[in-house]
């Protein structure tokens, strides 16, 4: 495993939203497709009722499934989070984790599909769970979205093509629409 790697994920325990919330890192498989997370109760990430304050929870899911995709798709895959749902369960009282895990088959598959199709939304699910007692305090619904590089380039060498040459612009063939009529512009 690559040392440097392994390191930035470790240095991400003193990320300041992680750091100040508990959050800290407690296995990453050598292939980074597995990740846990744990967070303790302290006073300051605890909510009015003396639980795990929701928005801590949630930060220590954000950023996993994209991570994990990012990590082993590679640089000519643009891969961002797109949306997610968080369900409280069961109020969390002590130390609660969570694990972020896509199998290569999984990751082989959404890879296909990317270099197929136009874009891709995956869908993830993961629980949160408490240390002590294994019941679940929250569940995780995350959409991530995944789109291979180069068809971005070429749709923007396409665009930056038609705005860098108006001059091809043929003015006979744009039409204004009003409200009760239409009237053709340039030579006729």
């Amino acid at each position: 495993m690559n040392l440097w790697k392994r390191l930035r994920f470790y240095f991400f325990n003193f990320y300041p939203p992680y750091f100040a919330a508990g959050i800290r890192y407690k296995r990453i498989s050598k292939d980074f497709t597995h990740f846990q997370l744990s967070m303790k109760l302290h006073w300051w990430n605890q909510n009015l009722v003396g639980t795990h304050f929701g928005g801590s929870l949630y930060s220590m899911c954000d950023p996993f499934y994209m991570l994990i995709l990012m990590e082993n798709l590679g640089e000519e895959y643009i891969v961002w989070d797109k949306a997610a749902t968080i369900r409280f369960v069961t109020p969390g009282v002590g130390k609660v984790y969570a694990d972020f895990e896509i199998s290569q088959k999984e990751i082989e598959r959404i890879r296909k599909e990317a270099d197929e199709k136009r874009k891709l939304d995956a869908f993830f699910q993961t629980k949160i769970y408490d240390a002590k007692t294994g019941k679940v305090v929250a569940e995780l619904d995350k959409i991530v979205y995944v789109r291979r590089k180069e068809r971005i380039k070429k749709k923007k060498l396409h665009n930056d093509r038609l705005y860098k040459e108006p001059n091809k612009i043929d003015l006979t063939e744009i039409t204004i629409q009003g409200m009760h009529n239409s009237k053709k512009i340039g030579n006729t």
